[in-house]
């Protein structure tokens, strides 16, 4: 009984100093395995002043409507905007935010709504329309 006693007590202190050498290589794996991997940072869309509508058709829509590539209606190009104009600016702008055909989604990016729209209107009027600036 002495004998077992002894053992248990004995094989107490190996686990109990085991844990307490452990215990620092626990508290670094768990601090590894927590770690930061990356951080977000919030800011508004744009970060800054407000871009004209040309400079965001320079900037995002030129790629495709300068071309007319993937379908886009091609700056200037009255008859291929005279339909989507006719659907007025609210239309427009749905489309531009939210994405048309082969349009991605434009809402969200590097520019905000406010700067969309104000480049829809600007291809709208260089496109045989009438459509008043977007205000803040």
């Amino acid at each position: 009984m002495r004998l077992l006693l002894a053992l248990s007590f004995a094989s107490l202190g190996l686990v109990a100093c085991g844990n307490a050498n452990n215990a620092s290589m626990d508290a670094q794996a768990v601090a590894s395995r927590i770690q930061k991997v990356g951080s977000v940072q919030l800011q508004s869309a744009g970060g800054g002043e407000l871009r004209s509508g040309e400079q965001v058709y320079q900037a995002q829509c030129g790629a495709c409507h300068s071309s007319g590539a993937l379908g886009a209606p091609k700056l200037g190009d009255n008859a291929a905007w005279g339909a989507r104009i006719g659907k007025g600016y609210d239309a427009l702008l749905v489309s531009a935010l939210k994405g048309k055909g082969s349009m991605a989604a434009q809402g969200g990016g590097a520019f905000s709504d406010l700067e969309i729209g104000r480049a829809v209107v600007y291809m709208a009027n260089k496109s045989g329309g009438n459509l008043a600036e977007p205000k803040k």
